[in-house]
């Protein structure tokens, strides 16, 4: 099957060799997360997920925010009085965002290029890797209206940040920028702007160039390693190695440690010499 680029209400899919860029495309309401848009990624993602063609997903926004966090008004207010209809919306809006990112086949990187608050938060923890652009804002606005950081964000927000600074931004509402948001840990680096998707699809494609068996194998061993005792890990991660040397028809075995042996490849280079 070969992935063409397409689009939905909400949310736009471009393919650029074996990494497909995914743009929330409300740039209207900065992006802000709708219940339709919810909808959307939930099939955009499955749809990626069976792609053989497609190792790295990239999630980014249209114009100049990534994420303005939940669209209050479509999401917790037009729905208030019908509970299918809320009950739909949150449970594609907390399963896209938290277990199917997080247990995705495929790497996932988020390319911060604007605006990122509140439900926001939960895409970035989601996704394996971030980067944001230096000018980027972020913040945690809900205490300044009489809420906190529901649903998924306060566990995205354990998963990932210090108490010290999970609180300080969670108590006080104070937007930050995209290099603050490097220093806490919320996201691997920044760069300015003008440099962000060049640098990110950079970074796409060198991952995307590696084996897909393999990089899926990378993401189960650290992701469900969080969760095991030492002796689970170990026993999982053995019965890992058996299943990619099956699926990889021997690929690590013959090509990987055989390219060792023949010194094609040496510790610390990211691909054969010439």
């Amino acid at each position: 099957m070969s992935t063409e680029p397409f689009e939905l209400d909400t949310v736009k899919v471009d393919i650029d060799d074996k990494v497909a860029i995914v743009t929330l495309n409300r740039p209207h309401k900065r992006n802000a997360m709708s219940p339709q848009l919810h909808l959307d990624m939930v099939k955009i993602l499955e749809t990626l997920r069976y792609a053989p063609d497609i190792n790295v997903v990239v999630i980014t926004g249209e114009g100049s925010a990534f994420c303005g966090g939940m669209d209050l008004k479509e999401f917790f207010v037009q729905n208030r009085d019908d509970k299918v209809a809320f009950e739909t919306s949150f449970r594609a809006a907390t399963e896209w965002r938290g277990r199917t990112l997080r247990y995705y086949p495929k790497v996932t990187i988020a390319m911060i290029n604007g605006d990122t608050f509140g439900g926001a938060f939960s895409i970035v923890e989601g996704c394996d890797l971030a980067v944001a652009a230096d000018e980027a804002r972020l913040g945690l606005s809900e205490i300044n209206f009489k809420l906190f950081p529901g649903g998924s964000v306060s566990k995205s927000l354990a998963n990932l940040l210090r108490p010290r600074d999970a609180l300080f931004y969670g108590l006080t509402g104070r937007p930050f920028d995209g290099k603050e948001a490097a220093r806490i840990g919320l996201v691997n680096y920044s760069v300015p702007l003008d440099e962000l998707r060049g640098n990110v699809m950079e970074l796409a494609h060198e991952i995307a160039a590696k084996d897909g068996e393999a990089l899926r194998a990378t993401k189960d061993g650290y992701r469900l390693a969080l969760e095991m005792s030492w002796e689970a890990s170990m026993d999982y991660c053995l019965a890992k190695q058996d299943q990619l040397t099956i699926r990889q028809g021997g690929g690590w075995m013959d090509q990987g440690i055989g390219g060792f042996l023949d010194k094609k490849f040496k510790p610390g280079l990211t691909s054969a010499p010439e």
